[in-house]
């Protein structure tokens, strides 16, 4: 079930909050999880934009002399477990930069936890010095590693070495596989799960940074409660009497400038019954919900209430991508909307957000099946919508022989319009490596081309909305390994020369050695050692068999 917005906002909060006490004799690294899950929404906003908000608003509290840096993983390429950038070193007074780092992460990538938590440790010099890691992740571990092995060797290795984790979004069951990163290190893992609980911990944890060293008397309460000057009134539409108490109404307020600009920044806070005491002047008030929102300046006069009214005028909009009639919502489907505020967004899967009444334009993509549609929505509407994708899925694999699957890694498969252009090229559409892949289409003709090693075959095949087309590429090939002592390289030619008397190269290796994938037929090995004469020797390659040969 998806969380509210400000239960994510606090988790956040909470968990850096907890770690600043203990940090004000040490080094801190922050990592921010920038795979493409953060593109997810939670209640209609991108997970990414709500941690670049938290981390606004905690940092701008930071004490000066606290040593923090900026971390992230998967912002600059996809498929990458490597893709793990320090953009902030540890240093005083790096809460702005840290802010405008997260501000220019674009998630795309994976989610390499272990490496980074292992890189930040080293940065940190976690074997000479105190080092603390806050984790900000919204999934868990995809690159073949152990967090939780790797939590207890840091521990046992670092000096005083602490890793806290907040799990953004995660069900029970997923914190469970990244808190031990968190409990191995002596840590805390904090899951936006229990709105008393996280209120409670921000307050005490904020109190904590703030308050001196030795506690001061405590303060009589005053009589009566301050007075609130500022009382404002939000629905989402006009002619509104009410609004849902549990409504994610946020409100950003700042002093206005002399012509009436935004000037400084003075506080966000969440609730569609909030009230506020502010010091007479003049601000800016924003009221927002999802993508829609209103402004107007409000003036604060001595001894007065003033009483805002803020119309949203918003309607919440429900999109369902479906990859065929009848099916269920595709949780992968890629949702891109464009809003008439001219803002937009991209989420994943069934998507519910609250949009600026007016045409909202909506992509959603599915593999390769694009569906673009202009949806218009009224003030106070509630509006679900499903669209419609129509694609089929092909599912490939690639064959030595019939019934002997092709598990080689470095097998490259390719699918390809089956029409040519004028000049008689296809237009390719997708790849993957690798064996085992859905391809996801729109109803068509294809043609696949699978390729590994020299061997290389392609394939036409033709997919119907939302059914499934078992794609069988039969290579007719055997593995040839081969051995060549002394020599630098090694290379495969066709037996048969052309008209000039050339031979084909199917492919070649350095360092002696190469093991390759060829179709059946009969080749010309061609081994050179860095100085001299080539060896050459004749080979038949049986498709579905393995030889292996020496190049003496």
């Amino acid at each position: 079930m998806l969380l509210p917005i400000r239960l994510l906002l606090s988790g956040l909060v909470a968990l850096l909050a907890f770690a600043m006490p203990t940090l004000a004799a040490e080094k801190a690294i922050i990592i921010l999880d920038g795979s493409g899950s953060m593109w997810a929404q939670i209640d209609g906003k991108a997970r990414i934009e709500i941690a670049r908000e938290t981390l606004n608003k905690v940092l701008a509290g930071v004490p000066g002399e606290l040593e923090l840096g900026f971390m992230s993983y998967g912002h600059r390429e996809k498929g990458s477990c490597d893709d793990i950038e320090l953009l902030v070193p540890p240093a005083a007074g790096t809460g702005a930069a840290i802010s405008e780092a997260a501000a220019g992460i674009t998630p795309k990538g994976k989610t390499p936890i272990s490496a980074a938590v292992q890189l930040a440790a080293e940065d940190l010099k976690y074997t000479e010095d105190k080092a603390t890691v806050i984790l900000i992740t919204d999934g868990l571990e995809t690159c073949e590693a152990d967090p939780c092995a790797l939590a207890s060797s840091l521990e046992s290795q670092g000096v005083d070495f602490t890793t806290h984790v907040v799990g953004f979004g995660l069900t029970d069951e997923e914190g469970k596989q990244v808190a031990c990163l968190a409990e191995n290190t002596g840590g805390q893992y904090i899951a936006a799960g229990d709105e008393t609980t996280l209120t409670e911990a921000l307050k005490t944890t904020v109190a904590e940074v703030a308050a001196p060293t030795e506690p001061e008397p405590a303060v009589e309460p005053e009589a009566t409660p301050a007075e609130f000057n500022l009382v404002p009134q939000v629905v989402i539409a006009e002619g509104d009497t009410s609004i849902d108490p549990d409504a994610d109404i946020v409100w950003e307020i700042h002093k206005a400038n002399a012509d009436g600009s935004e000037g400084e920044y003075v506080a966000t806070e969440y609730g569609p019954d909030y009230k506020g005491k502010l010091e007479p002047g003049t601000y800016l008030v924003r009221s927002s919900i999802g993508y829609a929102r209103v402004e107007m300046p409000v003036t604060i006069e001595a001894g007065k209430v003033a009483e805002p009214y803020f119309v949203l005028n918003a309607g919440q909009l429900t999109i369902r991508p479906l990859p065929s009639a009848g099916a269920e919502p595709d949780s992968n489907a890629a949702v891109f909307t464009e809003f008439p505020n001219g803002e937009s967004t991209t989420s994943y899967g069934e998507t519910k957000v609250w949009v600026p009444a007016g045409e909202t334009k909506v992509q959603v993509t599915i593999g390769t099946g694009v569906v673009s549609e202009a949806i218009a929505i009224k003030s106070g509407e509630l509006l679900s919508k499903d669209i419609v994708v129509g694609v089929g899925v092909a599912a490939v694999n690639a064959f030595y022989v019939e019934g002997m699957k092709v598990e080689d890694s470095e097998l490259f498969e390719e699918i390809l319009e089956a029409k040519k252009d004028i000049q008689g090229n296809r237009k390719s559409l997708t790849y993957n490596y690798g064996p085992d892949h859905n391809f996801e289409l729109p109803p068509g003709d294809y043609v696949l081309v699978s390729s590994v090693g020299g061997a290389k075959l392609e394939t036409p095949f033709s997919i119907a909305a939302g059914e499934r087309t078992e794609v069988n590429a039969i290579l007719g090939a055997g593995v040839v390994a081969i051995t060549a002592p002394g020599t630098d390289k090694v290379e495969v030619f066709g037996a048969k020369k052309d008209i000039q008397g050339n031979r084909t190269s199917f492919t070649y290796g350095y360092g002696g050695a190469l093991q390759t994938t060829l179709t059946a037929g009969d080749y010309v090995v061609v081994a050179s050692p860095a100085e001299g004469e080539a060896k050459q020797t004749s080979i038949t390659v049986v498709a579905g068999e393995r030889l292996e040969i020496t190049v003496e």
